[in-house]
């Protein structure tokens, strides 16, 4: 290795500043003496793989700015990996700070290494799915070993994070059996541990060999996502017996990483009823130690197929304003289809607008300088200055030229009514003309 430290937290821990730490203060508004010690401490992860040149890092914690990961990838029916690399490219350009390669289907190693030798964001692998399609073999012919070697290859073609389902045992097919959840597991990853666990009858390997996957780890710094395989998949399994003693076994499992410098995020829900969002978040900050929470929106109803982005907006915003640290988006075609060009970019901007007022309202360090830079802007009615500081300048311009106003310093809805227009000429001592 040609570096004297392992892995982002080992350099913490050691005092040694590294490029990635110094990138992260900067975008942060923090001085890395601010920032070593969270990371020392596990409350900071910065995933970046050593292999991932690229890459321009960014921290992931419930004190620094709220991030977006987007999950892309083919599957057997939409197998196009060049319509999933434009998809990848206008993630980036909007702002997203990770992608997800979650594809099920067709040959996955030269699509991942291209994110990594070309995408400048994190990138996030769940390599149960890939375990299938690398050996096609069905699930039950794949051995342990089988599983931990897609692990290590993953991390040889420069991933940044890995989700592993670690945290589900034998014992929970005893639990899913005995406490009859309306949806049982709805994770991709957990069902096919589960099911290989069932059809085997031996131990979770990624949690029998969670110690020479540590090592993987290690070796290439690539950061664990402790999957929620137990997440609720409706309201009704919501903080229920499943999730909650999965969650307490992936605070062991932080703890054990830590042990050996490999930085966590813990995953979580899922679908949770907003009155019992910030309970969860607070649990997870308590149980795991404050390891950063990745969370799946959380959904706050079930009934909004083809809008989901915005349940899921919803309860991100609550979830980040509580706690946690990284919201993955969610698209219109949630529950229904792959996401196509325009749901993926419905999903980030749900997701950022989530993000950005969760960071607001927690008070991250120049959260609100673009709030107000557009509070300036709208009082002058300085239609330039309100593209420069809006999410999606090309909507917003798109909408305004679609519907443009008979007067320039007004918009079609209100025109010489503007309230703007008539209170900047009172002040001013201008004589208000509205007919």
């Amino acid at each position: 290795m040609d570096r004297n430290y392992t892995t982002q937290m080992d350099a913490a821990r050691r005092g040694i500043v590294t490029p990635q730490m110094e990138t992260v203060a900067r975008k942060e508004h923090m001085t890395v003496a601010e920032l070593m010690p969270l990371v020392a401490a596990g409350k900071v992860t910065i995933p970046a793989n050593r292999l991932h040149t690229c890459l321009d890092a960014e921290g992931i914690g419930s004190m620094l700015r709220t991030k977006i990961n987007v999950n892309l990838g083919v599957s057997r029916d939409c197998k196009d990996y060049d319509v999933e690399m434009e998809k990848v490219l206008s993630a980036v350009n909007m702002g997203a700070e990770a992608i997800m390669d979650l594809s099920s289907h067709g040959n996955t190693q030269p699509f991942r290494q291209k994110l990594t030798h070309e995408c400048p964001v994190m990138i996030g692998t769940v390599p149960v799915y890939d375990s299938v399609i690398h050996y096609q073999r069905d699930l039950a012919t794949l051995s342990a070993r089988d599983f931990i070697d897609v692990v290590r290859l993953h991390a040889q073609d420069g991933v940044d994070f890995v989700t592993l389902h670690c945290g589900i045992t034998r014992k929970t097919i005893d639990q899913i059996r005995k406490h009859k959840r309306k949806m049982n597991i709805v994770s991709r990853g957990g069902s096919l541990v589960f099911a290989w666990m069932c059809m085997t009858g031996e131990e979770n390997p990624f949690y029998q060999y969670y110690d020479e996957i540590l090592d993987i780890c290690r070796e290439y710094d690539v950061t664990i996502s402790l999957g929620d395989a137990c997440r609720p998949g409706c309201l009704a399994d919501a903080t229920d017996v499943c999730q909650i003693e999965e969650l307490v076994r992936l605070g062991e499992l932080t703890k054990r990483a830590w042990e050996k410098d490999v930085q966590v995020m813990v995953e979580g829900p899922g679908h949770v009823p907003m009155d019992q969002i910030a309970a969860n978040m607070k649990v997870q900050q308590t149980i795991c130690m404050g390891a950063p929470f990745y969370v799946l929106g959380p959904l706050v109803t079930d009934i909004a197929p083809g809008y989901d982005h915005i349940t899921a907006a919803i309860g991100g915003a609550i979830a980040a304003m509580s706690g946690a640290a990284f919201l993955c988006y969610v698209t219109p075609a949630e529950h229904l289809a792959l996401p196509n060009l325009e749901d993926v970019k419905q999903g980030i901007i749900a997701s950022k607008i989530a993000a950005h007022a969760a960071d607001i309202a927690k008070g991250i360090r120049g959260a609100r300088d673009m709030d107000d830079k557009m509070g300036d802007a709208r009082r002058a009615l300085d239609w330039e200055g309100q593209w420069a500081c809006a999410l999606d300048p090309e909507t917003a311009k798109a909408i305004r030229a679609d519907r443009s106003p008979e007067h320039d310093d007004t918009c079609s809805m209100c025109g010489k009514f503007c309230a703007v227009r008539s209170m900047n000429k009172a002040l001013s001592g201008e004589y208000i003309d509205i007919l």
